[in-house]
């Protein structure tokens, strides 16, 4: 039996990752979850709602292995989800003869007690990243291995031959932007650069996913030099509104979308021509990229840190680092140093993007075959291998 200790969700990355990785390990081999109930909303889809809850703990054994400090000893390896660079297992109290720990973190300025953490609590740490892997190596922590994000093909995929998937605002050119807003997401980046292109063409639209449940993280923007941040009250849609009104762009061209559940996304994704994804740091291969990608869409987006592994200059145009950003904590300690993307280049590359649309569908195309093999199954299959070659 192989046990599952991660998130489960389908609104939040964690939650989508552990979702299909608990789904797809199950395919494999005897695969149990131990983690907290959740509704069937979380989900959004019946079907896998029912598949997840044949794999979760019964009430009896949910008493057993979820609740106080004393140990419990699981009778088959364990796969758990790291907090952050801490390197800290999710619940210390479960034990396993083998213990694999996921880690996926953007701070890279690690100290040597975090890498003696990954040590003392897991038999071997999986990156979600070759960046974060080789974070990890250079700090000390051997024998760490990537195991890559994954897309469902059956979602997220190009649209039929000669439909470009393009439903809506078919008389506009739109930007897509996503991911959770925060400074190392480089949100303020996209309103700088769309801003330029908004003043020069008029059928340029922006459409952004950007919701953030988490206020701390919202705030990190606060550090931005590019743009105004002075969040007023209201729902999400419309502080993000605020926020982009009071950086000059015109809310008549622009779709904020509330939160989704992933799957829903697609149909959002399809109906954009161009995503723009100037992020700071990824510590994963950030899924939101690889499903926009999946969909056959094209992309101008870094290629450093977790998108090294997806993006390069045949499926996307790459905005190049302009420097570096260096990170502090609340204390004025350093944290983190991550590329920092070149505003200008992400202009003169959205402009190109708008000016070569042909030649902008021909790398989508070339991203929709390159994702395609970057699937669940085979995330599930990477932590498999992993799990018994360290059993032999």
């Amino acid at each position: 039996m192989l046990y599952v200790n991660m998130s489960i969700g389908s609104a939040y990355g964690w939650g989508v990752l552990g979702k299909n990785v608990a789904l797809e390990l199950a395919r494999l081999e005897p695969t149990r979850i131990i983690g907290e109930p959740f509704p069937m909303i979380a989900i959004g889809d019946a079907l896998e709602f029912y598949e997840l809850s044949k794999l979760c703990l019964d009430a009896k054994e949910a008493a057993t292995f979820l609740t106080g400090d004393t140990p419990r000893v699981l009778d088959g390896p364990l796969l758990q989800g790291m907090s952050d660079e801490r390197l800290l297992p999710r619940r210390a109290h479960l034990r396993a003869e083998a213990v694999f720990g996921y880690s996926v973190f953007e701070n890279n300025l690690l100290r040597p007690a975090w890498i003696e953490n990954g040590r003392r609590f897991f038999t071997k740490v999986v990156a979600g990243s070759s960046w974060c892997a080789k974070v990890l190596t250079e700090a000390g922590l051997p024998g760490v291995e990537p195991v890559p994000h994954g897309i469902d093909p059956a979602i997220f995929h190009p649209a039929p031959d000669g439909d470009h998937g393009r439903k809506f605002c078919t008389e506009s050119f739109v930007i897509f932007s996503g991911g959770k807003f925060e400074l190392r997401k480089g949100q303020d980046i996209v309103i700088r650069a769309y801003k330029v292109l908004q003043d020069r063409h008029a059928d340029v639209m922006l459409v952004n996913a950007w919701h953030n449940p988490w206020p701390a993280i919202f705030e990190t923007m606060r550090a931005s030099r590019l743009i105004r941040f002075a969040p007023r009250k209201g729902s999400f849609v419309e502080i993000i509104n605020q926020v982009l009104a009071d950086n000059g762009i015109d809310l008549g061209r622009v779709i904020t979308c509330p939160q989704q559940l992933n799957f829903a996304m697609a149909r959002t994704y399809r109906n954009t021509d161009v995503g723009l994804f100037p992020n700071r740091c990824e510590g994963g291969t950030n899924l939101v990229l690889m499903e926009y990608m999946a969909c056959g869409k094209p992309v101008v987006a870094v290629n450093t840190t977790g998108h090294a592994d997806i993006v390069n200059s045949s499926n996307a145009l790459i905005i190049g680092a302009g420097g570096e950003t260096t990170i502090h904590d609340n204390d004025g300690i350093p944290v983190a140093r991550w590329p920092e993307p070149d505003l200008d280049e992400a202009v003169d590359k959205l402009e190109w993007a708008y000016q070569n649309r042909d030649r902008m569908r021909e790398l989508g195309e070339q991203a929709g075959k390159d994702l395609a093999d970057f699937t669940w199954r085979k995330t599930a299959e990477g932590f498999q291998k992993i799990i018994h070659d360290a059993s032999r």
